[in-house]
């Protein structure tokens, strides 16, 4: 048995996380706000944590969950919706340090957003500074630094672009839509396995105190990406507004994780495969 790795929240991206690193021989712990959900992680060989983080405290065995951790992948999207949000990502977070920092956690890989980059237009590395400028990008990007900042832990950061995979894709939300701009911007997306291969990297790697930007190297217009996903599902083609100006946008580049051997396996899409 390999040491073991606690994953705070095991949702869409988590779960199927946690379940390939059980596969790889690690120990986890994971944890879960939803009472129904304790069954499915434990029958999943996961040792289950109901766990729930507050601005003031945290709710749930928070010590057992982090008890003979070293490695923590912290996995808490920041969901804010309006005004009335403000600050409590950030909050929440800061309580998760003080946890970790009164446990035996060394190694922490935060899972991150390019929503770091905001309106920056280019192709951005890691090495871009980042503007964030939606509330909850702007949250993201202090949570980065509160992690890496602290003294007492190695903490690595992947900013991972637009999810794909089972049960979600962007085109769903789109499709039938009319009036869509900005049509000619590229893509920056990622698939849920190809997630899992970058953050199994990092960890048997022990690729510490980097970022790395998580997106597919292949970037079509949203137009012709977007429409061609639609038609293969069988949904109402997006209709997007002519637009004539030169291409803009970002191309966000993950020269980070490539430099270090790593090949993306599973593609946006058949028909995009290479970069243009």
């Amino acid at each position: 048995m390999k040491e073991t790795i606690a994953i705070i929240g095991c949702g869409w991206l988590g779960f199927p996380l946690a379940r390939n690193l059980i596969a790889a021989g690690y120990n986890i712990h994971g944890s879960t706000t939803s009472p129904g959900k304790m069954e499915q992680l434990q029958n999943s060989g996961i040792t289950p944590f109901l766990i729930s983080l507050e601005e003031g405290a945290i709710s749930g065995d928070i010590s057992g969950f982090l008890q003979d951790v070293q490695t923590m992948v912290v996995n808490v999207p920041p969901g804010l919706r309006g005004t009335k949000h403000w600050g409590k990502y950030i909050q929440k977070m800061r309580r998760l340090l003080e946890a970790i920092n009164n446990s035996g956690v060394r190694n922490l890989l935060f899972i991150s957003s390019t929503s770091v980059y905001g309106e920056l237009e280019g192709e951005l590395t890691e090495d871009s500074e980042p503007k964030p400028v939606t509330e909850s990008g702007k949250q993201v990007l202090e949570a980065e630094l509160l992690f890496r900042n602290s003294p007492d832990l190695d903490c690595s950061v992947i900013r991972f672009g637009g999810l794909i995979g089972p049960y979600r894709h962007p085109v769903t939300h789109l499709a039938g839509r009319t009036g869509l701009k900005n049509g000619r911007e590229p893509v920056n997306l990622i698939h849920l396995d190809d997630c899992i291969g970058i953050i199994r990297a990092i960890l048997e790697n022990s690729y510490w105190n980097e970022t790395f930007n998580g997106v597919y190297p292949m970037h079509p217009a949203k137009q012709e990406y977007y429409i061609s996903e639609a038609l293969k599902r069988g949904l109402p083609v997006p209709e997007y507004v002519a637009n004539n100006k030169e291409i803009a946008g970002k191309i966000i580049k993950s020269r980070n994780i490539i430099s270090k051997y790593y090949c993306f396996l599973t593609p946006i899409s058949d028909e995009f495969t290479t970069e243009k």
